[in-house]
């Protein structure tokens, strides 16, 4: 039986990205393949395998579709590597200029690695680099050709084994999604105490609204919700709420958060501060969905998704609900 050949691509973004901006690529990409990992804080590794038949393009255009998204979406040059593992990749990415795509194919994987220098290999550090360069122990091809029990002598039997193994550029290591978030927290610290509660609705609006895009950005929705606030004396209040049906709808979000802020019967609170936290997390592919044969429900969610997109090509600021405008 043949082991189908993996194909792993490492993207080095080269920008500046906060967290936000970064869930945003890994929810880019991971639209081309599922099997996404990110490496912070500016790099993300795909497995393309299942997703060439799906695409129907080689490996090398599918990094090309890639990176041609990034750069029409968010403006963002990346450098790529192509490869049968995620070692190779990410040394290719790295032998890579901005705007290029480095590609190891399996059969060429000996000769593309055999004049770097050993220090390319990950894990080669200072210390190991000047002991393989007192033997005159320079490149990746001399340490293959080195006999196991010599380098055993050097090294020690550990790390002289895996360094053999990286020298033929062997990495089992599949792309390993990470694990979704057991909960979402969404908070918001003013600069002044506020006393008008009219303010108060505007900040849990905004912090339900951002709840609901991250929720949706992760494909999951939330069962339960839990409203804190924190006042000018350092004392703080909290309401949780479990919801009708887990969701990410925004609008039901928002109510829910609303009706928890009433719940707490503010007067002339001075609020300092705001949290919302999202709990009981399902991914939203297996969670159900009360049918509703109201037409406004369908259209509502379908306003969402376009918001989304929107929000994605233009930026978190590009749609926004009325009561947040300035």
């Amino acid at each position: 039986m043949t082991t189908r050949q993996r194909h792993i691509v490492h993207l080095h973004l080269h920008a500046s990205l906060n967290e936000a901006q970064y869930a945003d690529i890994i929810e880019l990409v991971s639209g081309i393949t599922p099997h996404v990992q990110a490496v912070p804080p500016n790099a993300v590794q795909l497995d393309l395998t299942s997703a060439l038949r799906y695409f129907d393009l080689s490996p090398y255009d599918m990094v090309q579709t890639t990176m041609m998204r990034l750069k029409a979406l968010y403006g963002i040059d990346s450098s790529a590597g192509l490869a049968g593992n995620r070692m190779l990749a990410a040394m290719a990415a790295d032998a890579s200029a901005p705007g290029d795509t480095t590609w190891v194919p399996t059969g060429r994987v000996t000769d593309w690695l055999y004049p770097r220098p050993v220090t390319a290999l990950p894990g080669v550090g200072r210390a190991m680099a000047e002991t393989l360069s007192r033997y005159g122990l320079h490149t990746i091809g001399q340490i293959t050709d080195l006999p196991p029990a010599t380098l055993q002598r050097l090294l020690g039997a550990g790390p002289a084994r895996l360094l053999a193994e990286r020298a033929r550029g062997r990495d089992p290591r599949p792309v390993v999604p990470a694990e979704p978030a057991e909960h979402l927290i969404a908070d918001l610290v003013l600069e002044r105490d506020c006393l008008d509660p009219a303010q108060h609705h505007r900040a849990v609006l905004g912090l339900a609204d951002r709840i609901g895009q991250r929720l949706r950005g992760e494909r999951q929705v939330a069962g339960r919700l839990t409203l804190t606030m924190r006042y000018a004396d350092r004392s703080s209040s909290t309401r949780t709420r479990t919801l009708p049906e887990p969701t990410n709808h925004s609008p039901a979000l928002a109510a829910a958060a609303l009706g928890l802020l009433t719940a707490l019967g503010l007067q002339r609170a001075r609020v300092r501060a705001f949290a919302i936290r999202a709990d009981d997390l399902l991914p939203a592919d297996s969670a159900y969905r009360q049918l509703s044969l109201d037409p406004s429900d369908a259209r509502a969610h379908a306003a969402e998704a376009a918001a989304d997109r929107a929000r994605r090509r233009f930026g978190p600021e590009a749609v926004r609900p009325a009561a947040l405008a300035n």
